[in-house]
């Protein structure tokens, strides 16, 4: 092979390349790389309000009621919805008194769109003692408030009860429970705490 036809298949090659780009071939390649990050950055899942509700055990931290008012939380209107809670991912979920003793058990779901956390309190046996629905006002990772109504042909009177992430080892479970899924120094709205160990 001489110089001339050598130089003369790089001019070629040079030029059909050129060719092909100008028609639209090579950045097909391009294109085919696009759906590859499209499909990672579609791999990271968003949270529904189920996994949020799941993933950290809460307590109650403050109760407000339909004009903004702080309640104290051994208020009987709102005493027996305060504790510690824990929502497990595969639907059933435990409750405690502040103090640790047994609340309830039972099973759980929340609304897909987030609106509303039903719950089925049963008994040692697993009949059904009671069921109840609650509209959520707030649900994200620092705050968890669902709302009461005393007489539920009265709406217009109602109590806010503000739940934040906490550490708080579920009680019975020797140090093993669900209790360091919360993000240490969070802060829900109004200024609630993320509560730290199992102090009260």
């Amino acid at each position: 092979m001489n110089f001339t036809s050598s130089v003369s298949r790089r001019a070629v090659i040079a030029a059909s390349s050129l060719a092909l780009a100008a028609v639209g071939v090579l950045p097909a390649t391009a294109a085919f790389a696009a759906p590859a990050s499209a499909s990672a950055s579609a791999s990271v899942k968003a949270q529904t309000p189920s996994d949020v509700l799941a993933s950290t055990p809460w307590k109650t931290t403050s109760a407000v009621d339909q004009n903004g008012d702080r309640v104290a939380l051994d208020d009987p209107a709102v005493a027996s919805f305060v504790g510690w809670a824990y929502f497990s991912a595969d639907g059933t979920f435990t409750m405690y008194n502040l103090n640790d003793t047994p609340k309830m058990h039972g099973d759980w779901t929340v609304a897909p769109d987030g609106s509303s956390r039903w719950i089925a309190a049963k008994d040692a046996a697993g009949t059904v003692l009671f069921t109840r629905v609650v509209p959520i006002v707030e649900l994200d990772k620092h705050t968890f408030t669902y709302r009461v109504f005393p007489n539920a042909a009265d709406t217009g009177v109602f109590y806010d009860i503000v739940h934040t992430p906490t550490n708080h080892v579920e009680p019975g479970t020797g140090g093993n429970g669900p209790g360091a899924h919360g993000t240490p120094g969070g802060q829900g709205n109004g200024g609630y705490h993320f509560n730290n160990g199992n102090q009260h």
